[in-house]
């Protein structure tokens, strides 16, 4: 049995689109992404909504009332909202750096723009009542340490003027924190990040439990990790003193959450950069136990639950297609966050 009602619990559709392609796997079309989510249920609790990436095939960024009309329908016939919407905004989706040049900074505001005219009109249609956009840097790693403290102050500049753009619309910006980003690839230059920003009603941090777990262990930023090299998994004290470190500096930012697995290993798939690894729930090679690590999150240093969003989103990003064509997977997703939200949420 669900105890509490809140956050709301959504499902990601972009894993159908994701590292998928012509050097991958075929996408998911959209509907059938919904589909999947709207068949699962545990114990009478089915999913609340969607988390939506604007790109085709799924939402185009530049779809028009109609197309957007017809979305709002499709989503409200299953029973479902949308809360969060992924800006596109790298190099292959129309966008550009975030430090780059004036032109590639030109195409990451005006995807920054797109976006938010989407989740406008969707909040318009009834169908969108909280959520936030998401961006990241659109740069590489490798780039963004030719010059670490004048590439960070650029896409600085370049969220600030995302933020402008956001604030005309009534919208959030949350970075998403991933280790394949350049000046966000690190718990500490990520909180460098927000804090050259500084604006913290329009800029929040979007955390996701599987790349975040990679932070704790210094991936692409060793001079960064606080678990040792060789960590033994079954030191549990030290892992949750680890995440303590990290989600302290973070959680404060932290406007958007995903609920997610991860066996302390990266992947890529297709174009996209290798990453931390999104496994299911109940991997047995999984590093996480889902619903305690979830409370680094969602409760404050006194313990207390913070309601800092209204809905949480399962990632499974980079999933085999044969794996999210099975019904049992986003059961046992489901299943793993209603127990989230059974520890860390609240009635409403």
């Amino acid at each position: 049995m669900s105890q509490n009602n809140f956050p709301k619990l959504h499902n990601a559709m972009w894993p159908g689109l994701v590292g998928k392609g012509p050097d991958s796997e075929p996408p998911i079309d959209l509907d059938t992404m919904i589909d999947l989510t709207a068949a699962a249920e545990v114990d009478g609790v089915r999913f609340d909504g969607v988390d939506l990436f604007l790109f085709d095939p799924h939402v185009g960024i530049d779809a028009g009332g109609d197309e957007l009309k017809r979305l709002a329908d499709k989503v409200q016939a299953r029973g479902f909202v949308v809360g969060s919407v992924v800006a596109p905004v790298w190099p292959p989706t129309g966008g550009g750096s975030a430090m780059g040049g004036d032109e590639d900074r030109k195409k990451f505001a005006a995807q920054v723009r797109k976006a938010c005219e989407i989740a406008k009109t969707l909040r318009e249609l009834g169908v969108r009542p909280y959520g936030v956009i998401r961006i990241d840097s659109a740069s590489g790693v490798a780039d963004w340490a030719k010059d670490p403290d004048a590439n960070s102050r650029r896409i600085a500049d370049t969220f600030l003027e995302a933020c402008s753009i956001a604030e005309g619309y009534g919208e959030r910006l949350a970075a998403e924190g991933e280790i394949c980003w350049g000046g966000m690839h690190s718990w500490k230059r990520m909180v460098q990040l927000l804090e050259l920003v500084n604006r913290p009603k329009t800029l929040g941090f979007q955390a996701d439990m599987a790349h975040t777990l990679l932070f704790t262990m210094g991936y692409n930023a060793p001079e960064d990790g606080i678990l040792p090299a060789g960590f033994a998994w079954n030191d549990e004290d030290a892992l949750q003193a680890a995440l303590k470190t990290m989600t302290a500096a973070l959680r404060p930012w932290t406007i958007d959450f995903h609920i997610a697995q991860n066996d302390a290993t990266v992947k890529g798939s297709g174009s996209h950069d290798k990453t931390g690894r999104h496994c299911l729930p109940n991997d047995p090679n999984g590093k996480l136990n889902i619903a305690r690590d979830a409370g680094h999150w969602m409760r404050d240093a006194n313990g207390a639950v913070t309601k800092a969003f209204q809905h949480v989103c399962w990632d499974g990003c980079m999933f085999p297609n044969e794996t999210m064509m099975k019904r049992d997977t986003w059961n046992d997703i489901l299943s793993a966050m209603i127990g989230v939200r059974n520890a860390h949420g609240w009635r409403a």
